[in-house]
């Protein structure tokens, strides 16, 4: 399967330039690699071009097909004001944790749209897909984050059917996160967060 294109979403700030875009383009090149895409030898450069001049904040996205065509379009990023807590409800929609391509960033998003339609936006905020087994995967557009309380927030491992998030990544490597299977339950017992390299991490509250 290869009607579908690779993502990378970053966030442009002034004087600070891309957040974490060591890492996007990092996953983007091992992504390209497992599936047989041409590498984005110039995704930097490509970034680079498209906000050039800009004197605010930039939401990219940048998009690569199976020929090596590199795509990036750039709006303006408006942050989570401080202080919000997301409602998060669970969605009926599962994931297939056999399907290898929900661990990469793509735009064969079907799922997921399936999932976000079950609740209205004033209903959720996000919403959060399990898996076959009931496990706790992700949000629709972002990672899983929970405070049990040990000191490290718990992410679910990849093998749970999901994607490797750049923000899970980068916590996971300054061990402010550790990998570790999450049921429903366990949101109820601990501190719920929501998190993506675009907006960081969100405080949460699992509703209905």
């Amino acid at each position: 399967m290869t009607d579908f294109s690779l993502i990378e979403t970053l966030r442009w700030e002034p004087e600070v330039g891309f957040i974490r875009l060591r890492l996007h383009l990092a996953r983007l090149s091992r992504s390209a690699r497992r599936i047989g895409f041409p590498d984005a030898q110039n995704a930097a450069a490509k970034l680079g071009v498209a906000v050039s001049g800009a004197t605010t904040a930039l939401r990219t996205r940048l998009t690569l097909d199976r020929l090596g065509r590199i795509e990036v379009t750039a709006a303006p990023f408006v942050p989570t004001p401080a202080g919000t807590q997301w409602k998060v409800r669970v969605a009926d929609t599962r994931l297939d944790s056999s399907d290898r391509l929900l661990r990469l960033k793509t735009t064969r998003r079907g799922v997921y749209e399936t999932a976000r339609a079950e609740f209205s936006t004033f209903e959720a905020d996000e919403v959060l897909l399990l898996n076959e087994s009931g496990e706790v995967c992700e949000g629709t557009i972002t990672s899983v984050f929970l405070d049990d309380g040990s000191g490290t927030l718990r992410t679910p491992p990849i093998s749970c059917g999901l994607l490797a998030g750049v923000l899970r990544t980068e916590l996971i490597c300054q061990r402010k996160a550790r990998v570790g299977r999450i049921s429903v339950t366990d949101l109820t017992t601990g501190t719920l967060y929501m998190g993506n390299s675009l907006r960081g991490l969100i405080p949460a509250q699992l509703v209905g």
